[in-house]
């Protein structure tokens, strides 16, 4: 087997170079016929079955909105419920036949289980799953974390979260030939420092639903959403932590929604919102030096902070995490 691996060690690189620029033509023409099939054959969402966890603010309820433009009936979903009560009247305002409100934590098992029972119970379909739910910490370097544990909701509910509900989901959407959403971030794919945590969640995310397209097949489709940072309170709180996220620029909510909406109902396999953070990623592919070198720059990296600094953000850590 090593002589093997050997010979493609040798063989596959160069080969690859020459495959590339003759595959890449033949490539781009065939993604965009099926772009221009699939603007021409949008699907429609009239009458049929969204569920969006984390529909209480932000993201989620900017989705609310689209979907209820657009004719769906929806199950919102969030731990906070009281919230859910005005998103529902605006989205029946704005033309969702029916809406249901579900309190919910996705983090734990049994209340997955539960809203996507319940939903089923009350529409006796499900047409898309959107796993919109998140949180975050407080930006903090990884090494001034002295208590790992108090991390452990952002996996259990940016991860295992998005996890949970679409296993239950998974027969229920076979039978609609339905849809995944899944809103991770761009920071599953492009890292920012003192969100490790976070962006290790994010990745796992992306990850596991990629690997899930390929075992599903045709059977249910999938559109993975890596935004940067939108204007929601999430957000707007890692600013006020850190002022060295603050050159980046914050996009709108509304037009998240709308780009994911739209795209999800075009069957994209992924959407990135704000569209510029598409030049951004090949970087990291291409110039991965360039770009640790560029980012410990921008984030004031070089020097490490004192023990002041870092007893500071400690103190910071103790506080709630934050969520969409």
């Amino acid at each position: 087997m090593s002589a093997i691996c050997n010979i493609l060690n040798v063989v596959l690189p160069p080969l690859s170079l020459i495959s590339i620029p003759i595959t890449m033509l033949p490539y781009l023409f065939v993604k965009l016929l099926v772009y221009a099939k699939n603007l021409v054959h949008t699907e429609s969402m009239e009458r049929k079955v969204v569920l969006i966890t984390g529909a209480a603010s932000g993201i989620g309820e900017e989705l609310a909105y689209e979907y209820a433009k657009r004719g769906a009936r929806l199950s919102l979903i969030d731990i906070r419920k009281e919230n859910l009560v005005t998103v529902a009247d605006m989205a029946r305002s704005l033309g969702s036949p029916d809406v249901t409100i579900i309190g919910a934590d996705v983090s734990k098992v049994e209340d997955s289980k539960r809203f996507i029972d319940e939903t089923m119970k009350h529409f006796g379909r499900l047409d898309h799953l959107v796993n919109n739910a998140g949180v975050s910490g407080i930006p903090i370097l990884i090494e001034d974390i002295h208590d790992l544990t108090k991390y452990n909701p952002i996996m259990d509910t940016n991860f295992w979260g998005a996890v949970h509900g679409t296993l239950y989901a998974i027969p229920h959407l076979k039978n609609s030939k339905g849809r995944i959403i899944v809103v991770a971030s761009g920071c599953g794919w492009f890292p920012l420092p003192r969100l490790s945590i976070y962006n290790a969640s994010k990745a796992a995310t992306i990850s596991f639903f990629e690997t899930l397209r390929i075992e599903l097949g045709w059977s249910i489709g999938i559109t993975i959403v890596t935004p940067g940072f939108i204007k929601t309170n999430m957000a707007l709180k890692a600013y006020e932590e850190e002022a060295s996220l603050q050159w980046i620029p914050l996009g709108s909510a509304n037009e998240c929604a709308k780009d994911i909406v739209k795209s999800a109902c075009r069957g994209d396999m992924y959407v990135t919102n704000p569209s510029w953070l598409k030049a951004v990623f090949p970087s990291k592919l291409l110039f991965p030096e360039l770009v640790d070198w560029a980012e410990r720059h921008i984030f004031g990296l070089w020097q490490k902070p004192s023990c002041k600094n870092g007893d500071l953000r400690m103190s910071k850590n103790n506080q709630a995490l934050k969520t969409e």
